[in-house]
């Protein structure tokens, strides 16, 4: 689903009630948007529409993998992908000046006289919030499959041992010591 048009839906022919699309997206189709920091995309974004009279309630249901960059080690991370979304379509005679002022990034506005509403940019923001800022292995997993041992026998090297630490800090919080059980 390259083509443009397959984003636009014609919501003024559709009738009230809830209208279901889904979309299948892969890394074709972050090319337009840039560079992302996270590839191999397999994801199934389930678009729920409720037409009502005067607005639209969409429903953005997120889900699939992605390969993005481990912060601990720099191999690449299998993810899960998994999120819900709601936007709020309203249709309204000065839609820009509506937009501007709205402090409720769940609310959109758009002229009364529109028959199409693109989702295309809301579907890459899902998706991109749907990847977690911290990208790491569970503790539990570190050492695992996709861990890069080398790095990870380097960082350990780095870390002081508990011995040496433990001394320096009790040298360095020795006074407060006696203030601890009080």
């Amino acid at each position: 689903m390259t083509s443009r048009r397959a984003f636009e839906i014609a919501f003024v022919g559709l009738k009230p009630g809830l209208h279901e699309y889904r979309y299948e997206i892969d890394d074709t189709f972050f090319e337009e948007f840039g560079k992302v920091d996270f590839k191999g995309v397999k994801a199934e974004v389930k678009l729920t529409l409720d037409k009502k009279a005067s607005f639209l309630i969409l429903k953005f249901e997120v889900g699939g993998k992605v390969d993005v960059s481990c912060d601990r080690c720099g191999n690449d991370l299998p993810l899960d992908l998994w999120d819900e979304f709601n936007i709020l379509v309203k249709m309204v005679d000065n839609p820009d000046e509506m937009n501007d002022t709205e402090s409720d990034p769940d609310v959109f506005y758009i002229s009364r006289t529109e028959s199409h509403i693109d989702v295309k940019g809301w579907i890459y923001e899902f998706i991109s919030l749907s990847v977690p800022m911290q990208r790491m292995c569970a503790e539990n997993e570190i050492g695992g499959p996709y861990c890069n041992k080398e790095v990870l026998a380097r960082l350990a090297g780095m870390n002081p041992s508990g011995d040496e630490n433990k001394k320096t800090s009790n040298s360095l919080w020795k006074g407060l010591d006696k203030f601890k059980n009080k």
